[in-house]
């Protein structure tokens, strides 16, 4: 297939890029390139015949009817977003923008194009999306498909207002649409601003190592390879209309994930002293949700899908994977706020 991947220069969209070109795909990428993205992330695939970027921001309508045009793909996949809760405190607007304002017109882009090649039913817009609209749990159950959204910060409000304007297009236009929510993504290539990224370099740095509050929020941890094969699975094999959780299934607390990271590194890079020694706690996040967990029964019995890596060896992996790529790292550590706490509130 022809694939159109927005966002395809970040963390999760490099990743399905380059799972889309090894399962044999054609890939188009579009990015903004904002601070978060990284061209060096897709190194491996520049170049090739099957693969072609384009910097576009999901916001510029000429621009995507202009790529929809040139490259005629047979499938959207949507990850194209301002992601960092952090940053969507000190500057909502940005997320409001990009998430919603360039979702619909993303979503009307798509629409044309669709409609102006006959409405083909083989045509598919995947919708990426967070289990951060459904809010926050107590200690026990998980958020399922049918869970009500219930947003608090402006990053998931943002996400949930996109959400529905997907399901809206699919219901009122029938633009054969299908959508997810994930759960905490982590592994190689995510930017030095998110929670695992950021531990691993505090450590290595020597300097005290962040965590929010009491350390006690509880997240489900997704290995980013596994979430990019079930985007291309749901893509391909997802019923229209419908939604699937994607999980790890892999519940760790902030701190227990933290010290196990430490760890880690105490084995393959071993300093004078242990590195759970810089653990330091900071002022929490406001509005932090306490619990967030995944349900993926859905995807499991209607795809067959399931994550192929456990907590335990994709930490491990993923630790490896920043101590044997400096280059890819130290490049991005002079952008704008990384390594400067964000989202304290006013």
């Amino acid at each position: 297939m022809k694939l159109m991947v927005t966002g395809g220069a970040g963390f999760i969209g490099s990743a399905v890029v380059r799972q889309a070109i090894a399962e044999g795909h054609a890939v188009v990428n579009l990015d903004a390139l904002t601070y978060a993205a990284c061209l060096d992330s897709l190194a491996s695939v520049a170049g090739r015949p099957d693969y072609a970027f384009e910097q576009v921001d999901i916001r510029d309508g000429a621009a995507l009817a202009d790529a929809f045009a040139r490259h005629r793909p047979d499938a959207v996949l949507h990850l194209a977003a301002e992601s960092h809760v952090d940053r969507s405190i000190d500057g909502p607007a940005d997320f409001i923008g990009t998430n919603i304002t360039g979702t619909f017109t993303l979503l009307e882009a798509a629409r044309a194009y669709w409609e102006g090649h006959g409405a083909p039913d083989a045509f598919r817009f995947v919708h990426v999306s967070t289990d951060e609209v459904f809010g926050s749990l107590g200690p026990t159950g998980a958020f399922s498909e049918t869970t009500a959204y219930a947003p608090n910060s402006p990053y998931a409000a943002s996400k949930a207002a996109a959400d529905h304007l997907v399901r809206a297009w699919h219901k009122t236009y029938g633009l054969p649409v299908v959508m997810t929510n994930c759960s905490n993504n982590y592994g190689p290539f995510q930017f030095p601003e998110k929670l695992i990224p950021v531990v691993i370099l505090t450590a290595l740095e020597g300097a005290p190592i962040p965590v929010y509050g009491t350390g006690d929020n509880v997240r489900d941890w997704l290995h980013v390879e596994d979430h990019a094969e079930a985007l291309l699975l749901v893509m391909q094999r997802g019923r229209v209309g419908r939604s699937y959780n994607i999980g790890g299934s892999a519940e760790a607390r902030n701190i227990d994930l933290v010290e196990t990271l430490c760890a880690i590194l105490d084995r393959l890079r071993p300093g004078e002293n242990p590195y759970s020694e810089l653990i330091a706690r900071v002022p929490d996040r406001p509005g932090h949700d306490h619990r967030y967990a995944i349900d993926a029964t859905r995807i499991r019995e209607e795809l067959g899908w399931a994550p192929r890596h456990s907590l335990d060896s994709g930490l491990e992996q993923t630790v490896r994977w920043y101590l044997d790529n400096e280059a890819w790292w130290q490049a991005l550590r002079d952008r704008p706020g990384v390594g400067v706490r964000l989202g304290v509130g006013t």
